[in-house]
């Protein structure tokens, strides 16, 4: 069994820590939270030539042909930059539904401009009770169009299509077709712009039944826990300088045992989620029988860790770490607003139970 990297994967995440940092610099972060849609067209430009917006689809679309554990190393590198904009919402939740659900025909036309840097997606999927459970969708098409309302979209504003998940199915829709309302929602996390879209007799594409959202939701579970991974490490980084310039009683404060133990509990969490979030990951790759399981632990433990980490470097940061001029509640905020999305710690505990349950009840009909 092999549990490093190899050879390509390390090139992949040294490349890609490497242009985030040249392209996408904090300063350049917080230029774009200051834009209505956090949106900039040369920086997804310079992503496409990368081949980021195609890494996991199939080179006859236009892709790259890697695997999720590549996605997850690339999105891990994405969260450490707090890379703003519609990628996770176009490439990896938007992109994995038309992969896994759409026809040929249909990936050839919404499919290969996404990975051409051409196009942008997004998923609705919530509703106004706020559930990210198949169970609890309600919208429902008649007739191929869509009346009713989604909530919580990522960044409809910059989207092309929008992908819709309905009771008897997921529809694409343009965003530009009649009977469509998108309006912006406030949000935490001021790189990533959330959107209410409301649909009125709103002409819709079918791309195939709400059951097979379940593997492209999990790509994208695990995928937003790599980019939570990668917050937690800078969150962590940049404490961990902190607390060995920033003095008190004449000596840096990384010197007092209390301090170090926040940092080592940081650092601890930290590589405790990288290390779910990897097998996850493997396990979706490879079909695992407990694929299913380890997205829902990795999404889980990453929604606590998150957290934990974000209020233990602002602590050590005393009243610094939650002022504007600090990076660091910039982090916070994108965990927190991470924390929530595709399932917070209590919905995946509470899925994680349900396979278990039904996992058993099973066995227990063959015996």
């Amino acid at each position: 069994m092999q549990f490093g990297l190899n050879e390509s994967q390390e090139f992949l995440r040294d490349s890609a820590r490497k242009f985030f940092a040249a392209e996408c610099p904090i300063a350049e972060v917080r230029r774009l939270m200051e834009t209505d849609t956090a949106f900039d067209a040369d920086l997804w430009s310079k992503l496409s030539e990368q081949g980021y917006t195609g890494i996991i689809f199939p080179e006859e679309f236009g892709g790259v042909g890697l695997g999720i554990v590549e996605l997850v190393l690339l999105m891990e590198e994405a969260g450490r930059a707090l890379l703003p904009g519609p990628f996770f919402s176009t490439v990896v939740f938007a992109g994995s539904l038309l992969d896994s659900l759409a026809t040929k025909e249909q990936r050839r036309k919404y499919l290969a401009p996404i990975c051409r840097g051409e196009a942008r997606s997004t998923v609705a999927f919530c509703e106004p009770q706020g559930s990210w459970d198949l169970a609890d969708v309600h919208l429902t098409a008649t007739n191929g169009k869509l009346n009713g309302e989604k909530l919580f979209v990522p960044d409809a504003a910059v989207a092309d299509w929008i992908l819709v998940a309905a009771r008897n199915g997921v529809f694409l829709v343009d965003s530009k077709a009649p009977g469509i309302g998108i309006e912006r929602m406030h949000g935490m996390d001021l790189t990533r712009r959330l959107y209410s879209v409301q649909f009125e007799g709103t002409p819709a594409e079918k791309l195939g039944e709400i059951a097979g959202l379940a593997r492209p939701r999990a790509i994208a579970t695990v995928a937003l826990a790599a980019e939570m991974v990668g917050g937690m490490q800078r969150t962590l980084d940049i404490t961990v300088e902190y607390a060995k310039t920033r003095k008190q009683f004449g000596k840096p404060i990384g010197m007092f045992q209390a301090v170090q133990h926040q940092c080592a509990d940081m650092y601890l969490e930290t590589e405790s989620a990288r290390s779910a979030v990897y097998y996850a990951a493997w396990a979706l790759q490879h079909n695992a029988p407990d694929a299913a399981a380890a997205v829902s632990i990795a999404k889980l433990y990453l929604s606590d860790a998150s957290r934990s980490v974000g209020n233990r470097g602002i602590q050590v940061h005393g009243g610094m770490g939650f002022t504007w001029e600090s990076d660091l509640h910039l982090y916070y905020r994108r965990a927190k607003a991470s924390e929530t999305a595709l399932g917070d710690a209590t919905f995946h505990r509470e899925r994680l139970a349900r396979l278990t349950i039904d996992a058993r009840a099973v066995s227990a009909e063959k015996a």
